[in-house]
């Protein structure tokens, strides 16, 4: 038996990095899945290989619109969401706050920060329908503490108010039965990292205790338990994966 099944998830970012890592794993685990990106060809291979347990949608996830129809198409394809995975992210314009302009910090925000809500918005009526859920919302070690590589202050916001929207909600629906975490990746291998720093890890390595960036299993590792039964009492809470950065 896989420990996810008969449940019903829907993660976003999910054609490639963290949330193809997600989706790979969740579809291990006996989970229908709900494959979310603006990458529509990435994202259609992805449902080629994981099969008929995956649908994908090409979404914004900045659009409120669509997030209604995401999860009216998952609850037609596979019924009531049990999970959501809200992984999409960008790191946006790396500038100093005296340089950053409006426009280039609503971008970061409309994706790191308003995706979350309207992720969360648009699903909650399904889970209370389903009599219970979880929500694992994609954070940063940024939303713990500024200044570990990210500079910007738009990403630091976006990152710190996600952890704080997931507590509030865990607050106001666990008499429901639907638990609300956040997770908080460190340096993790993916093609977002590698485009920001034009490296395959670099200075970085001096930061972490451990000495090496993640795979990106090591993340889907604690969203999987998070999503899971396993996690029953765990709700309104940040998880570290650093490998020790935050501890310094």
């Amino acid at each position: 038996m896989g420990r996810l099944d008969g449940k019903i998830a829907i993660i976003t970012g999910a054609a490639r990095g963290m949330g193809e890592s997600h989706a790979k794993t969740f579809v291990r685990e006996g989970a229908k899945v709900v494959l979310t990106d603006l990458r529509g060809d990435a994202g259609r291979a992805l449902q080629q290989e994981l099969g008929d347990a995956a649908l994908f949608i090409e979404h914004d996830a900045t659009d409120f619109a669509q997030w209604t129809s995401v999860v009216q198409q998952a609850e037609a394809k596979f019924g009531p969401v049990d999970v959501l995975v809200n992984n999409a992210g960008i790191l946006g314009a790396m500038a100093k706050t005296a340089d950053l302009t409006e426009k280039d910090y609503l971008a970061v925000c409309a994706v790191n920060q308003h995706s979350v809500f309207y992720g969360m918005r648009a699903v909650l009526p399904s889970m209370l329908k389903a009599g219970h859920g979880s929500i694992v919302n994609i954070s940063s070690i940024a939303g713990i503490a500024a200044n570990y590589g990210f500079p910007s202050l738009a990403y630091v916001a976006s990152k710190f108010a996600v952890r704080g929207m997931t507590k509030a909600t865990a607050i106001e629906y666990g008499p429901h039965n639907i638990r609300v975490n956040s997770v908080h990746p460190g340096f993790i291998q993916t093609p977002m990292m590698v485009e920001a720093t034009n490296e395959e890890g670099g200075d970085a390595l001096s930061l972490i205790p451990l000495g090496r960036i993640a795979d990106p299993q090591e993340v889907s590792n604690l969203v999987l338990f998070l999503a899971s039964d396993d996690a029953s009492y765990i709700t309104g809470a940040e998880h570290l994966v650093d490998a020790g950065m935050m501890a310094q």
